[in-house]
């Protein structure tokens, strides 16, 4: 129990100092060629928020970096279709599905919309940039130009931008931009150190050069699963916090739990990964470990979890059983156990709120310290959605129903 309870604070402690790693610059080319790029909004009942996410993305374009937006509707049945048919704007693409083609998967609707772009014959694939945004996708201003800097470099064929939750005025949805805004970017600011950078449905642009020999696939974490292949490949994938996307934050525990379980049986589904990556002379040893501790973690929660709660169960009992009748002789020692506990548990959490607060300095430090209070439940659904998520896979249910969205406001990533 002990190295359980140290453990997990010691490498928040160590994951927290890459908050204030810069990544690595890319090398200065005297070419400015500008890339054009082309971004493609999967949607499926968007009727809240397409319209503002269609003008932010076309918003996102300048004479460097040149715009057109795919928007690939899935069979839509709200307003979502007469909405787009509204935008007059010329940059804007639009591809309605039909059954029974429709609603089988966001990998099978990207592939769609790679095929659509490959089309235009015009387009240079070494040139030409594929970015992914969901729904309710808001790319900081300057997004498409720090993605140039980086691809410019020709060894690079994917960047990923980092996350922010724009609609944070619940504790919930501040938890959220916790783990995305300052704990999952120190995870990737390390892993751009590594060679592990994953990518994410949200921010992700990829070289159509690169698309043209890579699919997505029906995964249920498409982004992160195209990502392993990449690299088992020896395609680089960079991160950069420079840009940011601003997407909806979910604002109840039911619907967090029905997401997260998502995701984590997504990663389950990815394990299959772990003997080629064991075997590819392209992954070096510390991006595989990462790799390994990505993929088996998720399967390694439940019997975690179970050891955890027995350990627990057997300390307050043996505890009980030692003191009774001398209370008072090992109350000081009760009380020591318990401070150091509630020490390890709460440690975590009130560091990542002290990081949000100094390395992005939007929101009260008291906020960013009750968030940081709250982070151990917050983990603790993340736990329950593995369990969820470890019965659906050995049940084979792989059909989710998309996660809803809340009335759109007018906020961009800053």
């Amino acid at each position: 129990m002990i190295v359980l309870l140290v453990w997990w604070p010691t490498l928040n402690l160590l994951l927290a100092v890459f908050s204030w790693r810069v990544p690595a610059s890319v090398t200065e080319h005297d070419e400015n060629e500008p890339f054009s790029f082309f971004i493609v909004i999967p949607t499926l009942n968007e009727e809240r928020v397409i319209a503002s996410t269609v003008d932010h993305a076309l918003a996102l374009g300048s004479p460097e970096t040149p715009v057109r937006v795919l928007v690939i509707d899935d069979d839509s049945d709200d307003d979502t279709r007469a909405i787009l048919a509204g935008i007059t704007d010329p940059r804007l693409h639009v591809i309605h599905r039909e059954p029974p083609r429709a609603r089988i998967g966001k990998g099978d609707s990207l592939n769609q919309a790679c095929g659509y772009i490959l089309s235009h014959t015009e387009l240079d694939p070494a040139r030409t940039v594929v970015g992914v945004l969901d729904g309710d996708g808001r790319g900081s201003p300057d997004m498409l130009g720090e993605v140039t800097n980086m691809l410019r470099d020709e060894t690079i064929g994917a960047v990923q931008c980092g996350i922010r939750i724009q609609n944070r005025e619940s504790v919930l949805a501040l938890l959220q931009d916790l783990e995305f805004g300052v704990m999952m970017d120190s995870v990737q600011l390390l892993r751009d150190l590594l060679g592990s950078v994953g990518l994410g449905g949200n921010g992700q642009f990829i070289r159509l050069s690169v698309l043209a020999s890579y699919s997505w696939s029906d995964s249920l974490v498409e982004d992160y699963e195209f990502a392993l292949r990449l690299h088992l490949d020896g395609v680089r994938v960079r991160y950069t916090n420079s840009a940011r996307v601003g997407q909806q934050g979910l604002p109840d525990v039911p619907r967090l739990l029905r997401q997260r379980a998502r995701w984590a049986q997504g990663n389950l589904q990815c394990a299959h990964h772990v003997p080629s990556l064991v075997r590819s002379r392209a992954v070096s040893n510390p991006a595989l470990l990462d790799f390994l501790l990505a993929l088996i973690m998720p399967w390694a929660t439940v019997p975690m979890s179970v050891v955890f709660s027995g350990l627990v169960a057997l300390s307050v009992v043996t505890t009980t059983a030692a003191t009774t009748g001398n209370v008072l002789t090992a109350a000081p020692a009760i009380a020591l156990a318990s401070v150091t506990w509630l020490f390890l548990l709460f440690l975590p959490g009130l560091v990542w709120g002290l990081v949000h607060r100094l390395r992005l300095g939007d929101e009260p430090l008291r906020r960013c310290m009750l968030a940081g209070l709250c982070y151990p439940g917050f983990l603790l659904c993340g736990v329950f959605a593995t369990w969820r998520a470890m019965f659906r896979r050995l049940t084979r249910r792989n059909s989710w129903a998309k996660t809803d969205r809340v009335p759109d406001r007018p906020v961009v990533a800053e």
